[in-house]
This record gives C-alpha cells, sequence and structure tokens, in this order.
C-alpha cells in the first residue's frame, strides 16, 4: 500500500499503475484538501469567479445565479462528454485518474475530499472509465477526455471492470460507490487539466524505456555476431565527446559484452603486421555505422528520454486547471496552467527519436538479411533451400513499412494549433494527440524490435554461436528459443510475431 501525500515520482506510478499496488490518502493530504475547499467557499462570495458563478470559455461574461451553480457543472461534464474513436487502454485512464488525484490534492483547486475519495476506490478497484482517444485539443487542459473522467465520478457514462465494458451505474451498485456530488467547481477542477496526456505520457515513457534497452541489447549482439571491434564501445573513445546519454549506452554495452567470446581487439588483428596484410583487407577496417554509431544514435535517445521523464514528472505534480486556489495568499488567481505545451513538445521529441531507434532496428534488419553486405550470413538468413525457402524475407517487408509509417508520424503536433471555442482558444498544444501519436510509434517499435530480435536469434543459430555470445545475449537467445524454433522451412511468422512483441514488451 503506496501512501499518497505531495510528491509523485514515476516510479510511484510505475508501481501503481504497472505492479498494481493500491493507494491510501495522507491525513496531511485531506487537511490540505480541505482548506482549500472552505476558503474557495468562503471566498467566493459575492465576487465573480470564473467557473464559479460565470460561464466557461468565450461565455465567462454571463453571470451565472446562485441557485444555478451547481447545475452548471453538471452541464459542463454532459455537454463535454463528447469524445470519439478508440478507448483509451486501462493503464493510461488509471495513470491519468493518479495525475489526477495527484494535482487536485495540492490544495490549489478548491475541490470537495469526496472527489479525492472517489479516485482513490477507483484506482485501487480497478474501475477505469471510458475514455476516447479523440477530443481534447489540449490547451484548457483535456476538457473533452477528463469529461469522461467527471461524468463517471457523477455516477454516469460507462467504464471498463473486471474486462467488461459495463454502465458506471451498475457498477457502482455492485462495489457499493456513491457518485460525488458537486459542491462549488467540481466539474471544472476535474476537467480543467492535463492528466489526460500526462498519464498517456508517463505510460509512453515506461515503454520507451523499455525499446531502449532492447535496441540497446539487440545492437550488442548484432555487433557479437559480425565479431566487431570493441574501440567504438570503448570509454576512451566515447569519453571524447561530452554527452551524457552516448557515454551511458556506450557503458551499458560494454557491461552486456564484457563476458562475450566474440568481440575483437583491434589490436590483436590491425594493428600488427603492417607489411604482411594484403593491399585489399579481407577483415573490415571498420563496421557499418548501424552496428558502429550506436553510441551516437541510441545516446540522443536516452537523453531525451531522461529529460521527457523530468517534465512529466514536474507536470502531475503541478496545479493545471483554471483558476488556481491560494490559501496562504487567501487569493484566487486566473490564468492558463492548464496549457498542455510542455507535454506536447515532449510527446512529440519522444516520438521521434523512437523512430530514430525504429529506423536503427531496420537498418540492423537489412545488414543481417543482405548477404552482400554482411558476407557472413546466407540472404534472408534463411537456413532452409536458397532459392525454395525464404527465410525472413517476407518479415522484412513488415518491418520496413512500419517504419515508414513511423516516420510520417513523427511530424510535430505542437505546432499544429487550430483556432477553436470561438477563438477564446485561439492558440492550443494538442498534447493529447501528441501523446497518442507517440504511443503509435512505440507500438510500432516493439513490432520492428521483435523482427529484428528473431531474425539475430536465427543468425546466431546458422553461425552456431551459442556458447560464444555474451550472457546477455544467451540470455535472449533462450528466452526467444521458447517462443520460436530455429526454422529451415517457411512457416505461417505472425503468431510468433506477436508473442515476441508480448516478451519484449516484459523485458
Amino acid at each position: 500500500m503506496m501512501k499518497i501525500n505531495n510528491f509523485l515520482e514515476l516510479k510511484d506510478f510505475q508501481k501503481i499503475i504497472i505492479e498494481n499496488e493500491k493507494i491510501e490518502l495522507d491525513e496531511s493530504l485531506l487537511s490540505r484538501v480541505n482548506k482549500s475547499f472552505q476558503f474557495l467557499k468562503e471566498f467566493s462570495k459575492n465576487k465573480v469567479i470564473y467557473g464559479v458563478n460565470t460561464g466557461f470559455g468565450p461565455m465567462a461574461q454571463f453571470k451565472i445565479s446562485d441557485e444555478d451553480t451547481h447545475q452548471l457543472q453538471y452541464n459542463l461534464i454532459r455537454s463535454h462528454s463528447s469524445g470519439i474513436g478508440n478507448p483509451l487502454p486501462a493503464q493510461e485512464v488509471k495513470a491519468c485518474m493518479l495525475a489526477r488525484l495527484n494535482t487536485l490534492s495540492l490544495g490549489n483547486s478548491g475541490v470537495h475530499e469526496s472527489v479525492i475519495y472517489l479516485l482513490q476506490e477507483l484506482i485501487n478497484r480497478d474501475i477505469t472509465p471510458l475514455i476516447f482517444e479523440h477530443g481534447g485539443v489540449g490547451a484548457s487542459g483535456d476538457l473533452v477526455q477528463l469529461a469522461h473522467l467527471a461524468l463517471v465520478l457523477i455516477g454516469e457514462g460507462e467504464v471498463f471492470y473486471k474486462g467488461e465494458r459495463t454502465s458506471t451505474k451498475e457498477v457502482f451498485e455492485v462495489e457499493g460507490l456513491e457518485p460525488i456530488k458537486v459542491e462549488i467547481r467540481e466539474g471544472l477542477a476535474l476537467m480543467n487539466g492535463t492528466s489526460v496526456m500526462s498519464g498517456i505520457g508517463i505510460v509512453n515513457a515506461y515503454k520507451a524505456n523499455q525499446l531502449t534497452d532492447i535496441s540497446l541489447r539487440l545492437s550488442c549482439a548484432i555487433n557479437e555476431i559480425v565479431q566487431a571491434y570493441d574501440d567504438h564501445l570503448s570509454e576512451a573513445l566515447n569519453g571524447t565527446k561530452k554527452h551524457y546519454g552516448q557515454q551511458k549506452v556506450a557503458e551499458r554495452m560494454r557491461a552486456h559484452l564484457a563476458d562475450s567470446k566474440l568481440i575483437r581487439k583491434r589490436e590483436d588483428h590491425l594493428y600488427t603486421h603492417f607489411e604482411e596484410q594484403e593491399k585489399v583487407f579481407k577483415e573490415k577496417v571498420q563496421e557499418y555505422y548501424s552496428l558502429r554509431c550506436v553510441p551516437q544514435i541510441l545516446g540522443p535517445v536516452l537523453d531525451t528520454l531522461e529529460y521527457t521523464e523530468k517534465v512529466l514528472e514536474n507536470e502531475i505534480n503541478s496545479a493545471n486547471d483554471n483558476p488556481i486556489i491560494n490559501v496562504e495568499d487567501q487569493h484566487v488567481y486566473h490564468g492558463g496552467n492548464f496549457h498542455g505545451d510542455y507535454i506536447s513538445l515532449e510527446m512529440d521529441k519522444l516520438k521521434i527519436v523512437v523512430t530514430k531507434l525504429t529506423m536503427l532496428a531496420e537498418r540492423q534488419l537489412n545488414y543481417l538479411l543482405n548477404a552482400k553486405i554482411n558476407e557472413i550470413l546466407p540472404p534472408f538468413v534463411n537456413l532452409g533451400k536458397l532459392g525454395f525457402n525464404f527465410g525472413m524475407q517476407g518479415v522484412q517487408f513488415t518491418a520496413t513499412s512500419t517504419t515508414a509509417e513511423s516516420q510520417m508520424l513523427s511530424n510535430s503536433m505542437y505546432v499544429h494549433s487550430i483556432p477553436n471555442n470561438n477563438d477564446n482558444q485561439d492558440i492550443v498544444s494538442m498534447g493529447t494527440n501528441a501523446a497518442v501519436i507517440c504511443r503509435r510509434v512505440i507500438e510500432n517499435a516493439f513490432e520492428v524490435l521483435a523482427i529484428e530480435a528473431i531474425t539475430i536469434i536465427q543468425a546466431v543459430e546458422y553461425l552456431g554461436f551459442q556458447d560464444k555470445v555474451s550472457s546477455s545475449t544467451k540470455e535472449l537467445y533462450d528466452e526467444i528459443r521458447k517462443i520460436i524454433p530455429a526454422f529451415s522451412n517457411d512457416m505461417v511468422m505472425y503468431p510468433y510475431l506477436e508473442e515476441v512483441k508480448k516478451y519484449l514488451k516484459t523485458m
């Protein structure tokens, strides 16, 4: 059981979202929420407060009478529950709920504690609201997507419960849960924020970390297959470039390859007996870039991911609705903390580097499949009869087309603002769109890496290197061989691709 108080780290999200750890609310958190609620209740009397006694957006100029203020919040929630498209995956919705709980718990939103309690129960009981991919423009927050969350909290809409899409009312009856009763501004406070794009972003970052590690391990394995020289991984060489990511990737590769019997030292082969060498060297002096430049290619991926995680962590621990309630100053501040540009930009950057990682995998795959350039493997790593069997020829088309899709998807959402809301929202972030597209690029990467992984294992098989590769590569070999046997005859590949993809996601 994890106690929620103030600052949540991404590793906390991992424990709750991925490992299903339960949460409990700290007393100091509840005290903070109650102080904020009581202050707003008193402060809003006889004052014009946006979203409390005014309309919303361009209709903020309309005063709302006291007897209509509660209904105003219900109207906002229901009218904006207008998403469409595919439902968000359960992990992303759970991350969104935790992010919303955390930001509302900071005491800057003036919500009733019942909101916090019900969010806690939904998270702990794995009840995930139906939230659609399409809807929000990410500027006045994730208005449409968060409206679907708010809709569930008032006991309406639909949820996913025990694998089924079910009405909220039915699930609440089964679980003995009570909907919240809107008090002052619960509708606006729940909807006005960046928690959906942040929730998707957190899951994206977790998966991007997995991809980086997998790509690094596969890059090590392919260097073993060609018996590459070790100087391009050396601390001496990579230390001359002052980028943390590059140095870290090289360090991790050296660790993975420490017990390999295949990686060679240049001084043992090319720095001796120069006069005895042929005029045309039989052995390659340097490998192709996709093998030799892995630290320089994956280094920026690692650096970008680290910064993205920092931005995500800042966002989920920030007040990101409007207006902001400040009990200490005894004031209510109007502004634009709901704007999602920070997340939007990071999701664009993350999908770009994941696409580059995918491109690296596709080029490494091509190297293995093209006998004319690797000069050690049969065409398409075909372990059967050349001309009669096809080896990995068919799956290369899938890897190439999937990589091409990611390249196209890597165009920026951050710079694609479209004014709307009677031009009140005249520049927006498109942050949730950016996060959803980033997720698609990440899924594509898992598919391409699955194809590369099978090809590497087939190459190890052909060369008989099972007992010479590093323990890291041998572990990968053994696990994938449990899924797909060594094959020389052609067989239907798609079930194996899916299973290897699932395995990579558990690494």
